[in-house]
């Protein structure tokens, strides 16, 4: 099914009403398609202009099928039928969601949580790793391909031959890969960004690898496209990019539900390409994954609008205010990345540069390189040690109190971030925290993993409105790995990103309250029962 839906009402159809007749008459999606640099302004035409592969990528995807078959078939003869996807935000979001709704078993490893990593390290006699990233300069799946490599050798297997990467072509890790023999190397499209990256070789290679029909997947995609190009009122990229960027006030808090949807993970997917892209210059959207309970979808603030993904059966709005939307898989992933080409232009901003990205990357090298002793808590609640700045923490000496002096901090238009630097499959209860502080605030409340959310919200956290106030959980473990040819282990390694980006916040005057837990069980049972009792 690849048809494309939309409905809005409210101040979501005003938006629609407004701003899609023009973008008709501009001729901006033919435009889009036709890869035309221009459309987001001067400043940004140098970067527009080696980034649009994107609306092309489900054709000029196409060959790369029968060679990942080719290769799904080779690896299952050899009795190799597990698959380590290592690869951070645009490289591990798009296979992660394309799997799950495929119902087939890929580990996505986008943590340096030494527990995640040791979970990741199992099963190696049916396993072959997928290193995933533009450049390969990226630390988390540098790691992860280390740890690997010799893991594979220490348990007598030829590592190369389990090896398979996915990087631009001419990059530093095409020519390295291709140099130590792994498996297979296939390069993607360097004209795309990581978050437009889907139905790349990015999206392509770990999912079909993984036993997902990925010509199916292209074939719905193409078929969108031809909808999405089209100059028409009808275009749902134009109507969606007029709800999520257009609204007058502008409703910057986007919350994002599925109700109904056939897709696992879509919203997560979602929220790195809204984040990172209309995040900076001050401005922005904010995507807010929430469930189908959330307090987020009735409330009635005026800076929020709901996205929800529905069933093509639960067409429906009724009274309700806010947009749904309706759809095949790859095709409503194309229809968001029209939306944020359409939102770009109505912010007034550069949809494909992050240049908030890179400084809490500067921030963690400094500190592996520093060796920095930790910094003292400011106090110690049962099995959680508080940090957090004076003006801040006001004195406070309990979980209770810290967090209450947090909210505090928070503006009428504000939200709160929560960053968990976890293993986000063995704490997934963790993400509970979430409901309770937006119960007690009425504020929307985003959650996001750390490191991985830094390749994703962490633009807009830094580069977007300066309405935040930001909760980082950290965690002590009994559990740690070394990293072949690095100075240091994943346990410093994940300690010195949380204390990086924490410290770039500060840097730009977001109150930051720091967490640690001493024991992971009794701290994650201390917080949740002071969250729900606030």
């Amino acid at each position: 099914m690849s048809s494309l839906s939309l409905q809005a009402s409210g101040f979501a159809r005003e938006a629609v009403d407004t701003h899609v007749p023009r973008l008709v008459t501009e001729k901006f999606a033919s435009k889009l398609f036709d890869q035309d640099p221009t459309l987001w302004g001067p400043a940004a035409e140098e970067e527009a202009a080696v980034r649009l592969g994107w609306t092309e990528a489900a054709t000029v995807s196409r060959p790369l099928v029968p060679e990942i078959m080719e290769l799904r078939d080779d690896f299952a003869r050899e009795g190799v039928t597990r698959f380590v996807l290592a690869g951070m935000g645009g490289s591990s979001l798009a296979p992660e969601v394309i799997t799950r709704s495929a119902g087939v078993e890929l580990f996505v490893l986008d943590s340096t949580d030494p527990e995640m990593v040791s979970k990741a390290l199992t099963d190696l006699e049916h396993t072959a790793l997928v290193v995933s990233s533009k450049s390969g300069s990226t630390v988390e799946t540098d790691s992860a391909r280390r740890v690997f490599l010799e893991a594979f050798e220490k348990a007598g297997i030829d590592a190369p031959s389990r090896i398979v990467v996915v990087t631009d072509p001419g990059s530093p890790m095409d020519t390295a890969s291709r140099e130590a023999g792994y498996r297979k190397t296939f390069n993607a499209d360097p004209n795309v960004g990581g978050r437009f990256s889907a139905l790349t070789a990015f999206g392509l290679v770990p999912s079909g690898l993984a036993g997902v029909d990925i010509a199916a997947l292209l074939d719905d995609a193409e078929e969108a496209a031809e909808m999405l190009r089209e100059d028409d009122e009808n275009n749902m990229g134009l109507q969606l990019g007029a709800a999520l960027g257009g609204t007058d006030p502008l409703r910057d808090k986007i919350v994002l539900v599925n109700q109904g949807a056939p897709f696992v993970g879509f919203a997560d997917w979602a929220e790195q390409l809204i984040a990172e892209s209309t995040g900076k210059s001050g401005t922005g959207v904010l995507p807010v994954v929430v469930d189908g309970s959330a307090p987020e979808l009735t409330s009635d603030a005026s800076d929020v609008l709901v996205v929800s993904l529905v069933d093509e059966d639960a067409m429906d709005l009724t009274a309700e205010q806010g947009v749904r939307v309706a759809g095949s898989l790859s095709g409503l992933m194309l229809a968001f990345e029209v939306a944020i080409a359409v939102s770009g232009r109505l912010l007034g901003i550069d949809p494909y540069n992050q240049p908030d990205v890179e400084s809490a990357k500067a921030a963690t090298r400094e500190l592996l390189a520093a060796s920095p002793e930790p910094s003292p808590a400011a106090a110690t609640d049962g099995a959680i040690e508080i940090r957090g700045d004076e003006a801040l923490l006001g004195g406070a000496t309990t979980v209770r109190d810290a967090l209450a002096s947090l909210l505090s901090r928070l503006p009428e238009d504000g939200y709160v971030s929560v960053q968990a630097y976890f293993d986000r499959l063995g704490w997934p209860q963790l993400e509970s925290v979430r409901d309770e502080l937006a119960r007690r605030t009425g504020r929307p409340v985003t959650f996001g993993w750390g490191p991985r959310f830094l390749h994703s919200t962490g633009q807009y956290h830094k580069g977007g409105p300066a309405q935040g106030v930001y909760l980082q959980i950290t965690a002590a473990t009994g559990t740690d790995v070394d990293i072949p040819g690095i100075p240091f282990t994943f346990g410093e390694l994940i300690g010195a990103q949380a204390d990086g980006d924490a410290a770039v916040l500060a840097e730009h005057d977001r109150p930051v309250l720091r967490l640690r837990l001493t024991d992971r069980a009794a701290g994650v049972a201390q917080l949740l029962e002071v969250a729900s009792a606030l």
